[in-house]
């Protein structure tokens, strides 16, 4: 069992001054502690379960550029990109230059979007979910069409790219691992069998169910469903005893998870990450 640290929240006591160097001290602490994952939400506003909308909110892939200078082993990702909040071309680009410049550690991960009131409060195009589905598909066939290096038109429903070219070519290869996040059964774990390599669950959310339906979908199109790598969002909290933690992570990895990635309460304080680091990590990395 892998663990990663999400980073969800940015309203941190030391305030936006302190932002940066808060931010270092999280992600350095994060890789010496052994996480294997360090995640940004990709939102603009804060999101209603987190906060109210005019809670500090950092641009995701600033931030992880940011975090790539400070660190040095931890996969960097979103958790995750909404599809229609950046085009195609620029994703994979962005995704790639993060990838290079990180010495090969940035994942894509990228859901079909939600959060309408910061679409509609920046002015970011927000179709009806069929369609957002649609721009997802078409997302992954022209990131995964610009990593193969691949440069003839693409030409999909929504999108058109004339020369999809990618210089430099991400380090990671084939190409950047794809997490596709979400639970939806009939069309987001589709796409996770026909395009990913990595899903990401919310623990606690029926997700055995999910996973029996992800195989299933994998079955449907021919994909070994051992070969995608399987992730549960989850809150780590020291306060309630590491014990539980421990437990509760070898539970998810019973059912077949690979990793575990989610916020840490009170992560500006580091503290948390290093009691992880050295009481939780070592016990579940052989699960």
């Amino acid at each position: 069992m892998q663990i990663g640290v999400q980073i969800p929240d940015f309203t941190f006591p030391n305030g936006p001054a302190r932002l940066g160097a808060d931010i270092a001290a999280i992600g350095r602490a994060a890789d010496e502690a052994g996480f294997d994952f360090i995640a940004v939400m990709d939102h603009f506003f804060q999101i209603p379960v987190v906060g109210p909308a005019d809670r500090e909110m950092l641009e995701a892939y600033s931030t992880l550029a940011y975090l790539a200078g400070v660190t040095s082993r931890a996969k960097l990702l979103t958790l995750v990109t909404g599809t229609v909040y950046r085009h195609p071309g620029i994703l994979a680009k962005t995704v790639t230059t993060l990838d290079v410049l990180s010495g090969g550690r940035a994942w894509l991960g990228i859901g079909a979007a939600w959060n309408e009131e910061e679409s509609r409060g920046l002015g970011i195009p927000f179709p009806p979910v069929a369609e957002r589905f649609e721009r997802l598909e078409e997302t992954l066939q022209i990131c995964l069409q610009m990593w193969q290096g691949d440069e003839k038109p693409y030409q999909g429903k929504h999108y058109s790219l004339a020369r999809p070219l990618n210089s430099p070519q991400s380090l990671s290869r084939p190409h950047p691992p794809i997490m596709i996040g979400g639970g939806g059964e009939k069309k987001t774990l589709r796409l996770v069998a026909k395009y990913a390599d990595a899903c990401n669950l919310f623990a606690g959310r029926d997700e055995a169910r999910k996973l029996d339906v992800l195989r299933q979908h994998c079955e449907a199109v021919g994909r070994d469903y051992d070969t995608i790598y399987k992730t549960a969002y989850y809150y780590f909290d020291p306060s309630r005893g590491t014990q539980r933690m421990i437990d509760e992570l070898c539970a998810l990895a019973e059912l077949g998870f690979d990793a575990a990635i989610g916020a840490v309460a009170n992560v500006w304080d580091v503290a948390p990450l290093e009691v992880i680091g050295s009481e939780v990590i070592p016990r579940v990395a052989d699960f």
